[in-house]
């Protein structure tokens, strides 16, 4: 049976449906070494849903058709390289991607915000990054951006890669035919990671206002 069609009819048709549909292809042309090169685009910033390729391989182990031990070795080490490659983005190109790139520019000031942010906090900073949606994408720019410790990194990136890859390997397994269901379900999880960045975004730019605008105010006194 084509598992694609037992993908429920939804209201509105997913922006990520064609890639979904893509990657699920391509893991039943190619099998487990599927699943590690789309974990490792997934981890490399480009927005391949992992929820998407790790459920369905969890399908395909409760048909039979691949193990439980394989797909998670293969997820968690398509992440980790994954990551490798957008932390290394971020630690070679800090400068010239954003020091000196006038689309996108980041000024000094920033950049050494961002080392003294992942001095202080950018253990648990990628550790937990690594269980949430979206955010686990990206994270891993900013972290070589940072200038962090490649392989502190590395092994925090690891630790944080095997409850998610795990779970939804697990979930996968478990539901069987269902696997869309659950898939359909996370992505308002991604939702609400999504509204917590625009929040956190919009309180930081607020903020910085308000704190921009005193400091003239306290030097005509």
């Amino acid at each position: 049976m084509d598992p694609l069609s037992l993908m429920p009819a939804l209201p509105a048709a997913s922006i990520t449906e064609p890639i979904v549909n893509a990657a699920t292809d391509f893991i039943d042309s190619v099998g487990t070494v599927g699943v590690f090169l789309l974990m490792v685009l997934e981890s490399a910033c480009i927005p391949v849903p992992s929820e998407a390729t790790m459920l369905f391989a969890g399908f395909n182990v409760s048909q039979g058709d691949m193990t439980l031990f394989g797909i998670v070795v293969a997820g968690v080490l398509g992440n980790v390289v994954g990551s490798w490659i957008a932390y290394a983005v971020g630690y070679y190109g800090r400068l010239e991607l954003l020091d000196r790139n006038r689309l996108i520019h980041v000024n000094r000031k920033h950049l050494d915000w961002a080392d003294r942010w992942f001095e202080r906090h950018g253990d648990v900073t990628v550790f937990v990054c690594r269980m949430l949606p979206i955010v686990r994408t990206f994270i891993s720019l900013p972290a070589g951006i940072a200038r962090m410790p490649f392989w502190r990194f590395t092994l925090l990136t690891l630790a944080g890669c095997v409850p998610w890859v795990l779970a939804l390997a697990l979930i996968g397994r478990a539901v069987g035919d269902n696997w869309t269901e659950w898939e359909d379900n996370l992505r308002y999880l991604d939702y609400a990671v999504l509204a917590a960045i625009v929040i956190g975004i919009a309180y930081l730019v607020i903020r910085r206002r308000r704190s921009g605008g005193q400091k003239p105010a306290e030097a005509r006194r």
